[in-house]
Formats: C-alpha cells, structure tokens, sequence
C-alpha cells in the first residue's frame, strides 16, 4: 500500500495539471473560436499558456513541486522563463499579424482599452525579469532578488489584469480561477523569501 506522502504528490501534480488544462480546455471549446481567424487563436492560445506557466514558475522557485531536486527544479524554471519569453512573442507577434494598429497603440500605451494596458506593462516586465536573469551571476544578490521579485510581481498582477479585463475564449470561471492562482502562487514565495527584509536592508545601506 502507498504512503499518505506518495498519494498527496500525486495530488499535487494532478491538481497542477487540472489548473493548466482546464483553461486551455475552457478556451478550446469556446464558441468564439467559430469565427476567429487561425493566427488569432493562436494569439490567444499563446497568451493563456504563457499565464499558466506563470503557475508553474513560482511553484518551482518555490520548491513546492514534489518528486523534483532543487537542481531540476532550477532548471526547469529557467527552461520555462525561456518557453514564456517565447509564448509572449507569439502572444503579441500573432496580434501584430492580425492588427498592427491595435498593437502599436498598445505598445504607446495610447489604447483606449485598459487590458491593453495591463499587457503591455506584463510583457516588458518579462523580458525584463528574464534580462535580469541573464545577468544575475554580473549582479550583487540582494539587487538581482529583490529586481526579480518585483518585476515578477509586476508580471503576475499585470496578466491578472489583463486577463480578467479580457472577454476572450477563456471560460469566465477558469479565467477566475487560474488569476487566484498565480497570485497565491506569486505571493507565497514572495512571502517565503521574505523581500521585505531584503527592502530594509538596502535602505539602510
């Protein structure tokens, strides 16, 4: 007979998997599909893996993912930094190809839409939060946690915003769900490595 242990990493696992595929699933049934064109559902599809990954890299950060070393679980959170990168581009490349003006405006921050907005702002904290692990080994590490963390916060309440502002294919509900989520996520290792302290002690210096 399996341990209690073995059968809540299961959970674990299973609960993160239903967290991911449920929103994805949600947005694949949507009867908006009927009329998009193929390279907005790409856009859109791009957008919602890119948010659930921000699901997963603070679990990783974290060490909260059972069965994983703090080794793999470092590396897998750099491999999915890289895949986030990459969804956003397609995120914001693919609603290039369907509207450059919309995009531009977006980008000016002249968008008459606010989840605009809150995009833009998401996106350049990710590449951001990953320019600043590029050049994490040329950084004290008190400067490169607490520009992470932050600019990882900025990320996560800037896709929450911008997903709840959004009435895309992404079921309502599962939408609500997933921004619960990544905040809680986000939060808890924000609390777990206590950045606050780290904020006194660079004022104080």
């Amino acid at each position: 007979m399996r341990p209690l242990s073995y059968w809540l990493k299961v959970l674990i696992w299973v609960a993160l998997a239903l967290a991911v595929a449920i929103p994805l699933g949600a947005a694949a049934l949507s009867p908006q599909l009927a009329w998009r064109d193929p390279i907005y559902i790409i856009a859109g599809f791009a957008g919602i893996f890119a948010m659930a990954l921000l699901l997963v890299q603070p679990l990783l950060a974290g060490g909260h993912l059972p069965a994983l070393s703090a080794m793999r679980a470092r590396r897998f959170h750099r491999v999915i930094g890289a895949t986030l990168v990459v969804a956003v581009i397609v995120h914001v490349g693919a609603l290039w190809i369907t509207s450059p003006p919309d995009v531009i405006d977006a980008l000016l921050l002249a968008s008459p839409t606010p989840f605009s907005i809150w995009g833009v702002l998401a996106m350049w904290a990710v590449f951001a939060a990953a320019l600043v692990a590029i050049l994490r080994k040329r950084m004290p590490v008190r400067t490169w946690r607490l520009a992470h963390m932050a600019l990882v916060c900025i990320v996560a309440a800037g896709t929450v915003a911008h997903a709840l502002l959004i009435q895309g294919t992404m079921g309502t509900f599962s939408k609500i769900g997933l921004s619960i989520l990544v905040v809680a996520a986000t939060a808890k290792v924000v609390a777990d490595r206590r950045i606050w302290t780290l904020v006194r002690r660079s004022r104080r210096d």
